[in-house]
């Protein structure tokens, strides 16, 4: 039995979606069981609930043979960390009362980084956690989620530019999260692999803020600028949207460990969805309505 968390979230959804077309047993733990397609209701066992607490993972961890964990954002949270390992410690105390014999979890890129990283920091404390739980862990060490970029849509349409913090001549990670989820089911359907070790999960060569304009501008067939935002304005467009003090300090100490190289180089004979791929894919069909496939 594979049990996953977070199933109505674009990440959990797409590896439940996965494991239900291989046939796999399936288990989801839900806050809102209605809110999963019809599909999966009807094909899982579900557990109404929260991930955080330990009757829900009593009832959900009998006889499982691999757990996925994703830990969801909660702008409000009074702190970071403290709400990652919220999950993570009755996760790990269930996982090794029901010996739970493999774990996947969503982290970050990143591991080791010598400094405060904010969220990214709290996702590291959520694997050493989950780690003590003696289970064989893959801990996916993704990057900067391209995904972020359609919240920018509008944006990108009226004005023609998308702001981030990063250096525009500095090379950003980034990942489409369906490549998260891909590995995420190849890993909890293989039942061959022990021991815990970080997995990085990215796009094959890293580009910078503007390459990725250029990259936008020729998929649109438009020009697209890259702007930078300082630090300040980065603090008071989160503040302004509601997220609480601390979440408002994770983002900003996670936007100055990325500056400050958070992430690694990506390596040569990477693979992964590219940033052009995914622009063709996904963004232009949230900017202009149609796939590239379609426009052509």
């Amino acid at each position: 039995m594979i049990v996953i968390t977070t199933p109505t979230g674009t990440i959990g959804a797409a590896v439940a979606e996965s494991l239900r077309a291989a046939g796999a047993p399936l288990r989801l733990i839900a806050r809102d069981p209605s809110r999963l397609p019809e599909t999966l209701r009807e094909y899982a066992d579900v557990i109404v609930g929260s991930h955080a607490d330990p009757a829900v993972l009593t009832t959900a961890l009998t006889d499982a043979t691999a757990l996925f964990v994703l830990v969801p954002p909660n702008f409000g949270a009074p702190d970071v960390t403290e709400h990652y390992l919220g999950f993570a410690r009755p996760i790990a105390e269930a996982v090794r009362a029901h010996a739970v014999p493999r774990v996947v979890a969503v982290s970050s890129l990143g591991r080791g980084f010598d400094g405060p990283a904010g969220l990214l920091s709290a996702a590291w404390a959520m694997d050493d956690t989950l780690e003590s739980s003696g289970a064989a862990y893959r801990s996916l060490q993704a990057a900067f989620f391209m995904e972020n970029l359609l919240h920018q849509v509008d944006l990108i349409k009226s004005q023609g530019m998308f702001v981030l913090t990063a250096d525009p001549d500095a090379p950003l990670a980034a990942v489409a999260t369906t490549d998260i989820a891909r590995t995420a089911t190849d890993l909890l359907t293989d039942t061959t692999w022990t021991g815990q070790q970080d997995v990085p999960v990215r796009e094959p060569v890293d580009h910078t803020p503007r390459e990725m304009a250029r990259i936008i501008s020729e998929t649109l067939d438009r020009p697209v600028a890259y702007q930078q935002a300082t630090l300040a304005d980065h603090r008071a467009r989160y503040a302004s949207s509601g997220a609480s003090p601390a979440v408002v300090d994770g983002l900003i100490e996670m936007a100055e460990a990325q500056t400050a190289g958070v992430y690694p180089p990506a390596r040569a004979g990477g693979v992964g969805t590219t940033f052009r791929q995914w622009c063709e894919s996904v963004l232009a069909p949230a900017v202009v309505g149609r796939s590239m496939a379609e426009r052509r």
